[in-house]
């Protein structure tokens, strides 16, 4: 494929903003357009994600998109959908106005979608409309007269399904055109409120030097009475519009008039009359569709719970098998690049810091990328066909239990990749309490950091190569359902004392069902893994070295030859501080060093092992053959007795289970509350009640003989 041509030094490239409601393609269209030349992070201040690519024309020429967060309105509700409406007004001092805009909405609702257009075009910006999914309009009896929508609206339309590619060429021509026309749409404000347009939007425009349609814009969305946002936050409204806005609302108290109402139906009255005249019917056989047909099965009180308990029972059967083969190819590449690491590198401390820590300690993390990766894969999948709201809505009753509704579940679901995005998406529950309670708990969820360490201590945990890998699934679930029950059972309590409020209702979408588009799936699975192992790469690489280091300084003295070298090093005497603190929980100094080095990431408790329990074995030449599962099952104690036995396993995945263990989640946190008060609780009580728990497991187990 030829490249694209280098646009001129002085040329600026267009910038467009991608924007619609969730649910309508919209990431879709935006990998489709950009592909692999994407930046994704955060933007200044906020925890929402910043997705910016680089997209083509179909001349070649190169445009700048940035993929805003999905939004029902530029009324905003929560932080992210406060995002897409500041930067389309030009509030955001981070990300400057973008040039033009790129509206995709889903063709099988197309009604409702209309009322996010229906306020950009108030916006008077050049605009190309993206009418998605057009595949599954079609199918389910639809017709869209897109050229009569076109001429109405005097902006190009564009027919697509970006899932199958269809649409992408007459869309890049769109984006070529240097002359995009300006909407010929108009509506009716109602006559009560006209008035108050027009003073608000003189008073923007002389206060805030705004241009006449943005500040009309902005007028508008401030009589819906829920632009709360820019009321009470940094770009408040000065005391002249504050005054016009506070008079026009007591007039309209005192007379019964509804103002948010009438501007929301009067909206929806020219939307009704526009779909009217463009959407007919086919002659597509009527009846339930194919996503009514599967939900009557898939959110049935009884099945749908059936069906997701197999999903799971899958994805964990996959990451027990499937991976088998590509962590083998792992074991062997790094057992060879270990041994030809060793034959340049000559015996002595430096030889041991690279084999025994560097190369051992990351091997002990990248050891389980497969399953990882696996893990991803079926989150994407489950994102991609339409399945995830599917299962908030079947835990919604469960949810309801403890105070909080199927909209947290999303958060929760998404926890099981990693707590922080998880916490991130609890920006689109509306209630401020029931986005702290989703917040406080998501870390409860077991995050793909503590898979290592779990299959690590199953491996451990059960001797017998012959065992069936049922009970190792069964083992990993009921690891994954303690996590989950206990993040409910503490949202039941939050919801109860702390954080009292009665449970909010749900309402919630469900897309249509689609084939998942494997390429961005597989692009969003390589992504997150990449992240893993570049943090296998950097920080555990590093936290190895310097755990290596603790381990083995400072060294016995020469009078001291039958010593313990570890316990005299400063991971031993680390770890002996702590042990009067973990002792009753059965856990010695060794497991002290791993935990304390796993604050920084869970995953790390492998390399801790790897790198503690090569040094401690050093002077036995078989034993260093020995892979990290039968060191830890060789371990032993100063009595002769097993470390690793079956109980102080479990419990330590327990332990794992329970605790803030990482201290990135704890940074994110105290983004998302902008406090320091709810990280530190949720460390505290996390911690605490997992060495209550361990405590009383571990207790209990030796009173039973085990």
């Amino acid at each position: 494929m030829t490249p694209p041509p280098a646009k001129p030094a002085s040329a600026r490239a267009s910038v467009y903003a991608l924007v619609g409601n969730p649910n309508c393609g919209k990431s879709t269209l935006f990998n489709a357009l950009t592909g692999l030349k994407q930046k994704v992070g955060n933007y200044p201040g906020v925890t929402v994600e910043r997705k910016v690519g680089t997209a083509y024309t179909q001349h070649g020429q190169p445009l700048t998109v940035i993929d805003l967060p999905g939004t029902y309105s530029l009324a905003a509700r929560s932080p992210d959908e406060a995002v897409t409406r500041d930067v389309l007004l030009g509030r955001r001092t981070d990300t400057a106005m973008p040039d033009r805009i790129i509206c995709v909405v889903d063709a099988t609702n197309l009604e409702r979608n209309l009322y996010l257009v229906h306020q950009i075009l108030d916006l008077g910006r050049p605009v190309i409309l993206v009418l998605n999914m057009m595949d599954v309009a079609e199918a389910a009896g639809l017709k869209i007269h897109t050229s009569r929508l076109e001429h109405t609206l005097g902006i190009p339309v564009v027919s697509c399904a970006a899932s199958t590619g269809r649409g992408l060429i007459e869309l890049k021509l769109a984006l070529s055109r240097p002359d995009l026309p300006l909407s010929r749409h108009a509506w009716d404000v109602p006559a009560a409120i006209a008035p108050a347009v027009s003073e608000l939007q003189a008073s923007l425009q002389d206060s805030d030097k705004k241009q006449p349609l943005i500040a009309r814009a902005e007028a508008l969305l401030l009589l819906t009475d829920q632009d709360s946002v820019r009321v009470s936050g940094s770009t408040p409204l000065s005391p002249r519009t504050q005054e016009i806005l506070s008079s026009w609302e007591k007039r309209w108290a005192a007379d019964g008039t509804d103002w948010a109402a009438a501007l929301v139906n009067a909206r929806y009255d020219s939307i009704g009359r526009l779909t009217a005249e463009i959407i007919g019917t086919s002659s597509a056989p009527s009846g339930p569709s194919t996503s009514d047909r599967i939900d009557a099965w898939v959110t049935h009180p009884v099945w749908g719970w059936i069906i997701f308990g197999v999903l799971m029972g899958v994805m964990f059967l996959s990451i027990f098998t499937f991976a088998g083969i590509p962590m083998g190819w792992i074991e062997n590449l790094v057992a060879a690049f270990s041994g030809w690491v060793s034959g340049l590198i000559p015996a002595g401390d430096f030889h041991d810091l690279v084999i025994d820590g560097a190369i051992a300690g990351v091997e002990g993390v990248i050891i389980f990328l497969p399953q990882i990766l696996i893990l991803f894969l079926f989150i994407g999948l489950l994102e991609s066909t339409g399945y995830m709201a599917r299962a908030a809505f079947i835990m919604d009753r469960l949810m309801s239990k403890v105070g909080l509704n199927g909209r947290s579940f999303i958060p929760l679901l998404g926890s099981y990749a990693c707590a922080i995005p998880g916490i991130m998406a609890a920006r689109t529950i509306e209630q401020p309490k029931d986005r702290l309670v989703t917040i406080l708990v998501a870390p409860f969820m077991s995050c793909s950091a503590r898979l290592p360490v779990y299959l690590l201590l199953i491996a451990a945990l059960v001797p017998d190569e012959q065992v069936p890998v049922g009970l190792k699934i069964g083992i990993m679930l009921l690891m994954y359902a303690l996590g989950t029950f206990g993040a409910f059972g503490f949202a039941w309590l939050f919801k109860k004392t702390l954080l009292r409020g009665a449970p909010p209702l749900m309402i919630m979408e469900l897309p249509p069902y689609r084939l998942p588009k494997i390429r961005d799936v597989l692009l969003q699975m390589l992504e997150r893994g990449g992240i893993f192992v570049k943090r296998a790469g950097t920080i555990i690489l590093g936290l190895s070295i310097i755990l290596w280091f603790l381990a083995t300084y400072p060294k016995l003295p020469d009078n001291q030859p039958e010593g313990d070298p570890l316990a005299h090093s400063l991971a031993g005497r680390a770890g002996h501080a702590i042990e009067p603190a973990i002792a009753p929980l059965g856990f010695d100094w060794r497991i002290g060093i791993g935990l304390i080095q796993s604050f920084a990431a869970r995953e790390v408790f492998n390399s801790s092992m790897g790198v503690i329990f090569a040094v401690e074995e050093s002077d036995d030449e078989s034993a260093n053959e020995l892979h990290l599962r039968d060191a830890l099952r060789a371990a032993e104690r100063p009595d002769g007795t097993k470390l690793f036995t079956p109980l102080i396993c479990l419990n330590l995945m327990v332990f794992y289970v329970f605790a803030m263990q990482c201290i990135s989640t704890i940074a994110v946190v105290k983004r998302e509350t902008n406090s320091w008060k709810w990280p530190l609780f949720q460390l505290a009580y996390m911690t605490g009640f997992a060495w209550f728990i361990c405590l009383v497991i571990y207790q209990t187990g030796r009173a039973l003989g085990y």
